[in-house]
């Protein structure tokens, strides 16, 4: 049985969650268990793991820390384990070195760079709210089939800069490039929600439950 670890923290959108990656299991033709838990040891278990994240780094970095043995887990199973991995919005975040929202708060450290808040030129409002277009900066599988100028949505004020450009998966145009999705070995991440992105992001979360990234 192949299984799908979504993590509770108390810092994610998991209900909307849990049913996207039910739909997109079904468009994948793919018969694999959600596994919706705060239990480390599931998690270890699991095939994959994705991260949800909603509201500020700091919390959401405070929260993932205080359940028990979690960030351990993850380094293990993800890390030194080359499991998949999905980050998404804060999730994605948290993938950092370091976050400056809140004072500078350490991240995972998986993507060299920090979490910075984002700063549009053109007058543009901070948050940046609802859907832009994506530009692609990689072949990668879990963007595959995407269509034609793929749009998705978007709630954040604060975005990564990582250290190395070939990390960057995706980029948004808002007054400005910022980095709307990152990858790197068997990480992938994404600013947006692709549970909220409709066609679009139900195909980029059948690509990821498909993606084979060894």
């Amino acid at each position: 049985m192949t299984t799908l670890a979504l993590i509770d923290y108390g810092s994610g959108n998991l209900h909307s969650a849990e049913r996207a990656l039910r739909a997109a299991a079904s468009l994948a033709g793919s018969d694999i268990v959600i596994d919706v838990t705060s239990n480390a040891g599931r998690v270890a278990r699991a095939d994959r793991i994705v991260l949800p994240g909603v509201g500020h780094f700091a919390d959401c970095a405070a929260g993932l820390r205080a359940v028990d043995g979690m960030t351990d887990t993850l380094e293990a199973a993800v890390i030194s384990g080359g499991k998949p991995f999905l980050g998404i919005c804060v999730g994605m975040q948290l993938m950092a070195e370091w976050g400056l929202e809140d004072g500078k708060t350490p991240g995972l450290g998986w993507i060299a760079g920090d979490v910075r808040r984002i700063e549009p030129d053109k007058g543009l409002a901070v948050p940046h709210m609802g859907w832009n277009g994506l530009v692609l900066q990689q072949d990668h599988p879990v963007l595959k089939n995407l269509g034609d100028d793929p749009h998705v949505y978007f709630t954040h004020s604060y975005a990564m800069v990582p250290a190395n450009q070939a990390d960057i998966a995706a980029t948004a145009d808002y007054g400005g490039p910022i980095t709307a999705a990152v990858a790197r070995d068997n990480l992938f991440g994404t600013q947006f929600h692709p549970e909220k992105s409709q066609r679009v992001g139900l195909r980029l979360l059948a690509n990821f439950l498909n993606w084979d990234p060894s």
